[in-house]
């Protein structure tokens, strides 16, 4: 833990400067291989103030690693689509696009699923992307909330797709709680095991259709809060029990893409063994949760909190054809 502790700050110091003069050094023979023009996707719901300020410092993690363009699908209301175009057009990141979607064109796909989660509707939001991502535009999504921290290149994430079977269309991290063991709330909705957190999802799209997904999901939940009641945890409870009862659509994903700190999390264990890809701040204490790493977790928050986010404007040379910047709206 000490060890990966000073790898990644020396990391994050050492990056920082270089990020000064827009130069980017290639120093592995991973990023040497890797198809650094591939457009990498990815899904956010975001909408309000809270949302807004997680998504604005874990962006800055996501540019900090990456060396593929990128290409951001969100889902917003009004305030937060114009909050967070100021934002992309005044950094200006070269070989990004985004692409925005209504959130009230999706909340009645939702809005009929009985929840207590404290996110509400929006908190569901997740489970329509499938829907919504024009086929054309990607047959693959990597989904993310936005209280993450990345501490790692987001296209190894993405080459996980690579490793899908022909029927697994998502893939999850362990969640790393008992909560689906009912040891911190009696009658929780039924999952696998330890059951998978949703933090982090990658959405195999043509998979998922194949699958019937927006039927699949929507089958599940009528049934499973007829006898189970709300959601406690929104989007995850719901795919929990699609995938209990669909074992095949599942990928493993290994632990450090989605370390959780929740307020009753067994992470340590993943962290411990491993160098952390991701760091998910799932508590509703947020990055104030109780815990004994909480203070080294902070520190790598807090190192991007106080970026400045010009220093990411830095161009890919090697992908001179991939779009500059291209916001869309989308309604």
């Amino acid at each position: 833990m000490q060890l990966n502790k000073q790898l990644l700050f020396s990391e994050i110091r050492n990056n920082e400067n270089n990020l000064v003069t827009e130069e980017h050094q290639i120093s592995n023979e991973y990023q040497m291989n890797q198809p650094r023009c591939e457009v990498i996707h990815i899904g956010v719901v975001c909408s309000g103030f809270k949302s807004n300020m997680y998504f604005h410092t874990m962006l800055k993690s996501i540019y900090f690693y990456r060396n593929n363009p990128l290409h951001f699908h969100i889902m917003v209301n009004k305030v937060s689509e114009k909050v967070l175009k100021i934002l992309f057009e005044t950094w200006a990141v070269p070989q990004v696009s985004v692409s925005f979607y209504n959130v009230n064109n999706s909340v009645s796909d939702v809005r009929w699923v009985p929840n207590s989660h404290y996110s509400g509707v929006y908190g569901l939001l997740k489970l329509v992307f499938p829907k919504i991502i024009p086929s054309n535009i990607t047959d693959r999504i990597i989904i993310i909330d936005t209280d993450l921290t990345f501490t790692g290149d987001i296209y190894e994430l993405w080459n996980i797709f690579e490793n899908f079977k022909r029927k697994q269309a998502i893939g999850l991290v362990d969640n790393q709680s008992d909560y689906y063991l009912g040891k911190l709330f009696s009658s929780p909705w039924p999952a696998l095991g330890r059951g998978f957190n949703t933090g982090v999802i990658l959405y195999h799209l043509e998979h998922l259709k194949n699958a019937n997904w927006d039927k699949l999901w929507v089958r599940v939940a009528k049934k499973t809060a007829s006898l189970f009641g709300a959601t406690r945890l929104a989007d995850q409870d719901i795919i929990n029990a699609v995938i209990k009862q669909n074992t095949d659509l599942l990928y493993h994903v290994p632990c450090q893409w989605n370390t959780q700190l929740s307020d009753h999390t067994h992470s340590y264990n993943c962290y411990n063994n491993n160098q952390i890809k991701i760091v998910h701040w799932n508590s509703p204490k947020k990055t104030n949760v109780i815990n004994k790493d909480g203070n080294y977790f902070r520190t790598i928050y807090t190192t991007f909190l106080e970026f400045n986010g010009n220093l990411l404007r830095r161009q890919l040379f090697d992908c001179e054809s991939s779009p500059k910047n291209n916001t869309v709206m989308s309604f």
